[in-house]
């Protein structure tokens, strides 16, 4: 039997005890995270707040297998934001759907889901009526005619069926519960409850296809609701992403088991804090390269010279030589010592200690 056979099913239980400690850590690195976001400039939030729901877009659909334009993604959200963007490039109508349904779930996640919004969200994502080379129901819950609704993974030929969702005939009283629950103020934990709705809605699975990327959005959207706030700095569905085998091991174990969730509440927390784990890390990446900027922005730098120090705030392995810098400037040895040289004067490198042949360089990032 799956958790929504069970009798007493939807009324999940759990060990709130065995929670505690990872919830009040997540709860920390929230306050954390949304503190640094507080005291940096506008600007600086508008570049985290646009990186982050670009990551969280693309990597919805990565998750089932749909590959999106990252640019187009990202300019069709810095346009709806009104978010000036250098180079900004149309979107496609699959991307403008996905992005449309993304913006409407985190910066109105103060208003009421209902089932026509739920529609609208489905309507955004299949805008041709279909699912690939094939016709579904859009804008409505699936219907009988459809057959029995299986939660798969893996490549086609290659599918892996976790469980098998509700028949379309208790669709209707379903939805309606779940809606009700969702809408009510929380009895819990409110990033407790987002874990509970991710759960609940995929298991329901109300639609043809889609609901693994509406069952995120819902998940933002009350993600949004334990922050406070529209602005998004961390990304569940990027870490759902880097832990795909693990989250699908989970959702199938969680739905032959019983209404007890905590070990499902746990992974969720657990997924949650890694997220912001990795969003921390990209936030300080982000501060520490704008204050660099703002402190050198009148400081003379050639065309390598920004180059590299661009590649040395973002992404950089190793040491610094100078024969690493003429190699990546395509530059002669002589010029690259040139540049160097200059940029030691100027305060923004500085010799590591030792020399020689191979003498190293590291950025003056304070």
């Amino acid at each position: 039997m799956y958790i929504h056979q069970l009798k007493g099913w939807p009324n999940f239980t759990w060990n709130t005890e065995a929670l505690l400690t990872r919830l009040g850590e997540v709860r920390h690195r929230q306050g954390r995270i949304l503190g640094l976001m507080s005291s940096a400039g506008f600007k600086l939030r508008e570049t985290a707040v646009l990186d982050t729901l670009t990551l969280d877009v693309t990597k919805s659909s990565e998750i089932e297998g749909e590959k999106l334009n990252t640019e187009q993604v990202r300019s069709s959200i810095a346009r709806r934001l009104g978010i000036e963007l250098a180079g900004a490039v149309p979107a496609d109508r699959s991307v403008e759907g996905v992005v449309e349904m993304m913006l409407d779930a985190t910066q109105r996640y103060t208003d009421e889901l209902t089932a026509d919004r739920l529609y609208d969200w489905h309507a955004a994502l299949f805008p041709t009526g279909r699912s690939g080379m094939h016709k579904i129901t859009v804008a409505a819950w699936r219907t009988p005619e459809a057959g029995p609704m299986q939660v798969v993974s893996g490549a086609m030929g290659k599918e892996k069926v976790h469980f098998e969702a509700p028949e379309a005939e208790r669709l209707g009283a379903e939805m309606e519960t779940f809606l009700k629950w969702f809408n009510s103020e929380p009895m819990t934990d409110m990033v407790l409850k987002a874990a509970v709705a991710h759960l609940w809605f995929v298991t329901v699975h109300p639609f043809d296809d889609g609901n693994g990327r509406i069952t995120r959005a819902i998940t933002d959207m009350q993600l949004a609701r334990a922050d406070g706030t529209p602005q998004r700095f961390y990304s569940m569905s990027a870490q759902i992403l880097r832990e795909k085998t693990a989250y699908y091991d989970i959702l199938e174990q969680t739905q032959k088991g019983g209404l007890d969730i905590t070990t499902w509440l746990s992974w969720f927390l657990d997924c949650l804090f890694h997220a912001m784990d990795h969003t921390e890390k990209t936030l300080a990446t982000v501060v520490n390269r704008t204050k660099f900027w703002e402190r050198n922005r009148d400081t003379a730098l050639n065309s390598r010279q920004q180059y590299m120090i661009t590649t040395l705030l973002d992404d950089f392995f190793g040491s610094l030589t100078s024969t690493k810098w003429a190699k990546m400037t395509k530059s002669s040895p002589d010029t690259a010592l040139r540049d160097i040289q200059d940029l030691i004067e100027k305060g923004i490198l500085e010799k590591e200690p030792g020399g020689g042949r191979n003498t190293t360089y590291h950025l003056v990032t304070s």
